[in-house]
């Protein structure tokens, strides 16, 4: 998936302009990942920061919205195009700044663009 592309959420993701997604769950491909914590939506850089708690790895991560490959507001679950391991392995998110900073967005929109799961169109 070209990096352009990776911060948009895919054609039949099930995403819908407004949609609020915050608390929904998200799962990798091999499982748990956290839960929403908030979207950025209103940006040409859409993506989701992910509070892992005590699913992962305790931390926050910054997920572009073209890694996201399915929505169900009926479950309230959120799955994403990668494994647990790939996400951990994302370019660190630490404090909220890092959204605006072209540098950081940039390595990780590469980062997942690399993942052999960001090409397919559904994961």
């Amino acid at each position: 998936m070209s990096t352009d592309r990776m911060w948009s959420y895919r054609p039949g993701s099930g995403h819908q302009e407004g949609q609020t997604l915050a608390g929904f769950t998200v799962g990798a491909t091999d499982g748990v990942i956290g839960r929403v914590d908030r979207q950025a939506d209103d940006t040409p850089l859409q993506h989701l920061v992910v509070d892992t708690g005590a699913y992962v790895f305790g931390r926050s991560l910054l997920i572009p919205a073209g890694m996201v490959t399915g929505i169900d507001p009926e479950t309230r679950t959120i799955t994403v195009g990668c494994t647990r391991e790939e996400a951990k392995a994302a370019p660190r998110f630490r404090t909220d700044r890092e959204t605006l900073d072209p540098q950081y967005l940039s390595a990780v929109g590469a980062y997942y663009a690399t993942l052999p799961h960001a090409s397919g169109t559904n994961g």
